[in-house]
């Protein structure tokens, strides 16, 4: 596996390059994008991007966790989890990249 990640500054130089606005109009679309995503999250709506996945929020309930360490039970709280679910096509691609 690569130690390479994706941010968003390469996102906004890809923009820049295969779209052709301004590097600051670049990276403005590209966090109006992320902001618009991460703004229905919020609000509990699902997030689907056609061909890459779906993105959405569940809630966990309360539960009794157990540490590690020291085998002593511990009460966890509920709480909203991010969960991704990658398309189909996405599984196909990155399963496809793992022949060469």
């Amino acid at each position: 596996m690569s130690d390479k990640t994706l941010t968003r500054m390469d996102l906004s130089e890809a923009v820049f390059r295969e779209v052709g606005l301004s590097r600051n109009e670049s990276a403005e679309l590209v966090e109006s994008v992320l902001q618009h995503m991460s703004d229905a999250l919020v609000r509990g709506e699902q997030v689907k991007i056609s061909s890459f996945g779906t993105f959405s929020v569940r809630d966990k309930a309360a539960r009794i966790g157990r540490n590690p360490k020291t085998g002593e039970e511990v009460p966890i709280q509920p709480r909203r989890v991010l969960t991704f679910r990658p398309s189909h096509l996405m599984k196909e691609r990155v399963a496809d990249g793992n022949k060469s």
